[in-house]
């Protein structure tokens, strides 16, 4: 028993019910026994929407998952409090949970100009369940509509299965009750403050109970013999498992958030007295206002246009304004620890997805979106000597320890787009980001693909761009001195990269009348000298001159070299001989071959190692290439549109495979990586305004016009 009731709660998943109120039998409370119960685990990376109220003055946000509720947030975009929502079904004999035997899924949209969506299952013959959310504008809380059928027209009892990770662990947790309310709380491991979290319900529950996962829960309990025997039960320090019976075919439930438990359960309250109508009308007049403001684009992208517009805001926190997290979700997190609250999944920032973040909404013409991710980089995140962290938390704590200096580079370029010149930006970060990039670059501990050390293209093409940017930035301002030694740097390292990073004696071009493409990465000045690269996620070790990706194309992006550079279009060929992938939606490439971050073969979870996928914003970055050639990009832009899926979460993989090895993917459909990614969903906004404007849209003038703009084809 112990066993189903881990598998039913590792899956992580809703599970809905059926109707009829008989009594249960058996009467119990006190204290749950089996502390601290099982394990405890995250949800898959593969989010089918993702929601918040546009109000600051509301501090939460939800995750999706294949059939319910996953990872709820607060008071922070990077601290979850919630694995999942669950239902258990009891009647007729039958005991079910909705996660396990749904056997009828259906994410949609309910609406193109708000993040709202409906979520239905069943397993066909006995039940259904249909779920709606909303947040609540005015408060720390989330409603939720849940509607249930009996399509036997039996007599069910249904329970709502709550599996709370309050402050970013799902151990540790203290469960109990208020009334008819759950409250579980948990203390912050960086603040020592309480997080505490209420999960009522109107109608009330008829039954409430805390226990312990896997041993003392409310589905363990039921599973056994179709009863709520522990019934009132509290559990104190562990992997709380909480559970409430419905008591109406139609519910609406309450998660709120507070730091105390009382004040939870009364933020609960009153959030179910003014009812989900009213807030779920709120909630998307907010968000109608936000797309009402969008540029009209072509009609055959508006719905997705405005999406991912919708979800780049939805992943900025409110306390640190302009901190765009990479993504609402933890990768392949069924498989991530959460007993310790270290995990940092992709509910971290990175200052090269924010730039990318930040250029769309140059794109759309919200510079003051923007600019607050500008600030958050310069205020918050930068160090004292001018760099970047990899990653950190949103407070600037740094998460992974190494350095990328394309993500040094970076702010500078959004601070020359943003027309940041004054003195006091220029000598408190732009300077000092230029400085560390002269003392440490054009070499980089890691590129953008975060695995490896040396001379990257898309990582030289960053730090020449940043370093022309502060050039001009600084002889605005009276630093000739300054902007010549950035642009004397420059220089040089732009004749550098095709001779550190083009090979003429890889394996990909023989036979070829002439010969050489750009390499991923080369460990040092020579890129012919057939250097042993180990790809650190698994890959294995191969001859660096074997491995090629498509970073080289942000030489054009960043008007460094010109589309027509004779060695950017053998590069092109190289690429599509080894890593694109023809998918039924149109072309897809993987981030290099010999990858090894991806599912693995049989198609479950990366766990240091397994084959790298799709990634869809590769299609959007050749799409920008082609707009650079005076080409065509919208069957990129549609393919990355469908890629999307039915309810417009670009993913950060899609499955690659034809046939997969069983029926959690399908070719070109999301992975369990990390679904939505928000530079994948920028990426698809800055493509559709390059198709509207026919040009690069974020691409640095200043840089254009001293390289490839004056460039003749060599």
């Amino acid at each position: 028993m112990t066993k189903l009731v881990s598998m039913a709660l590792a899956v992580a998943l809703v599970c809905p019910g059926l109707f009829s109120l008989p009594p249960l039998s058996g009467e119990a409370s006190g204290e749950a026994p089996g502390r601290p119960g099982v394990r405890s685990t995250w949800t898959s990376g593969g989010k089918l929407g993702v929601g918040t109220a546009v109000s600051r003055r509301s501090r939460v946000w939800f995750t999706l998952g294949a059939t319910g509720l996953t990872e709820v947030y607060y008071p922070t975009v990077d601290m979850p409090n919630l694995r999942a929502l669950d239902f258990v079904i009891v009647g007729n004999g039958y005991v079910g949970c909705a996660s396990r035997d749904a056997l009828e899924r259906e994410t949609r949209r309910t609406r193109d100009d708000a993040l709202s969506f409906a979520q239905t299952m069943s397993d066909g013959k006995r039940w259904r369940i249909t779920q709606r959310y909303a947040c609540d504008p005015n408060r720390d809380a989330l409603l939720i509509e849940v509607e249930v059928t009996a399509l036997d027209g039996g007599n069910y009892e249904v329970f709502a299965l709550l599996d709370p990770a309050v402050a970013n662990s799902g151990l540790g947790d203290t469960g109990e009750h208020r009334g008819r309310t759950l409250v579980a709380s948990d203390r912050d491991a960086t603040t020592n403050q309480t997080i505490a979290m209420a999960f009522a319900a109107q109608p009330a529950f008829e039954v409430v109970s805390s226990g312990f996962a896997g041993v003392s829960d409310g589905w363990t309990d039921l599973a056994a013999d179709g009863r709520l025997d522990g019934r009132e039960q509290r559990a104190v320090d562990g992997n709380v498992v909480q559970i409430g019976k419905l008591s109406a075919p139609r519910t609406t439930l309450a998660l709120a958030f507070a730091d105390r438990p009382e004040a939870a359960a009364d933020v609960a309250a009153a959030a179910l007295a003014e009812g989900f109508a009213a807030i779920a009308g709120r909630y998307e007049a907010e968000w109608q206002a936000f797309t009402a403001r969008l540029p009209r684009v072509a009609a055959e992208y508006r719905a997705q246009f405005a999406v991912a517009a919708m979800t780049l805001l939805a992943h900025e926190d409110k306390t640190y304004p302009g901190a765009g997290v990479a993504s609402l979700s933890i990768p392949w997190g069924e498989a991530a620890d959460a007993d310790r609250p270290t995990s940092g999944g992709y509910h971290l920032v990175w200052s090269r997805d924010l730039y990318h973040v930040a250029t769309a909404w140059l794109a759309l013409g919200d510079r003051a979106a923007a600019g607050r991710a500008l600030d958050y980089l310069f205020k918050v995140q930068q160090n004292a000597d001018g760099s970047f962290p990899q990653n950190s938390w949103l407070d600037g704590r740094p998460y992974w320890p190494s350095v990328q200096l394309d993500e040094v580079a970076y702010p500078i370029i959004l601070a020359w787009q943003l027309e940041r010149f004054d003195r006091e930006t220029y000598t408190q970060h732009v300077r000092p980001a230029a400085e560390y990039i002269l003392r440490h670059g054009p070499y980089t501990p890691q590129e953008r693909w975060e695995e490896e050390e040396g001379y990257s293209p898309s990582t030289i093409a960053a730090e020449i761009a940043g370093l022309i940017c502060a050039a001009d930035i600084a002889r605005r301002l009276g630093r000739a001195e300054d902007a010549e030694r950035y642009e004397r740097t420059a220089d040089r390292w732009a004749e550098g990269v095709q001779q550190w990073c083009y090979t003429t004696t890889g394996p990909w071009d023989e036979g070829e009348a002439e010969r050489g493409y750009y390499l991923r990465i080369n460990n040092n000045r020579d890129p012919n000298d057939g250097f042993k690269l180990d790809i650190n996620n698994g890959g294995g070790q191969h001859d660096e001159r074997a491995i090629v990706d498509a970073g080289f194309l942000e030489l054009v992006r960043l008007g460094i070299v010109p589309p027509d550079d004779p060695k950017i279009l053998r590069s092109l060929r190289m690429v599509d001989r080894v890593i694109r992938v023809e998918t039924p939606m149109g072309p897809g490439w993987r981030r290099y071959n010999y990858d090894g971050y991806g599912e693995r073969a049989d198609g479950s979870g990366w766990q240091d190692k397994g084959i790298g996928r799709i990634w869809p914003l590769l299609t959007g970055e050749r799409g920008e290439y082609v707009i650079a050639s005076g080409g065509d990009a919208n069957p990129y832009a549609k393919t990355m549109l469908a890629f999307a899926g039915p309810t417009g979460m670009i993913p950060e993989q899609v499955w690659d495979q034809a046939y997969p090895p069983d029926t959690r993917y399908r070719i070109g459909q999301g992975t369990g990586s990390a679904t939505p990614l928000a530079w994948s969903m920028a990426q698809f906004v800055r493509l559709v305004m390059c198709i509207e404007a026919r040009r690069v849209v974020e691409q640095p003038a200043v840089v254009f016009q001293r390289y490839a703009g004056k460039q003749r084809p060599r």
